[in-house]
């Protein structure tokens, strides 16, 4: 599995397994990509709790973060994507991709 954590240009963060759509040249062997297939995406989100207090401490800082399907009213588990509408894909924390990998394969409560 190659989980991914997926920037939309829409500003949504999507964690998935996420796999290149290629074409191939047969004379040149070039790949051109024409979007992603996203297998069971969850929309990442993030919430942050300041605390006020006299101190000015930026440690005070505290992050949740949810998962919820990315089209929740949709019954399909796999997703293309087109290329346009992918600002970056990076590594996703290894916690935030351990927090995926249990909700998705039925571990969370």
């Amino acid at each position: 599995m190659s989980i991914k954590l997926v920037l939309l240009k829409s500003g949504e963060q999507i964690i998935s397994d996420a796999k290149e759509i290629v074409t191939q040249d047969k004379e040149t062997g070039e790949r051109d990509v024409h979007g992603y297939l996203f297998e069971k995406p969850h929309k990442v989100s993030i919430r942050t709790e300041i605390l006020l207090t006299e101190d000015t401490d930026d440690n005070s800082r505290d992050i949740q973060v949810a998962m919820t399907p990315w089209i929740v009213l949709s019954s399909e588990d796999k997703v293309t994507v087109p290329t346009d509408w992918v600002v970056t894909i990076v590594e996703p924390l290894q916690s935030v991709k351990e927090m995926y990998e249990e909700k998705v394969n039925g571990k969370v409560d």
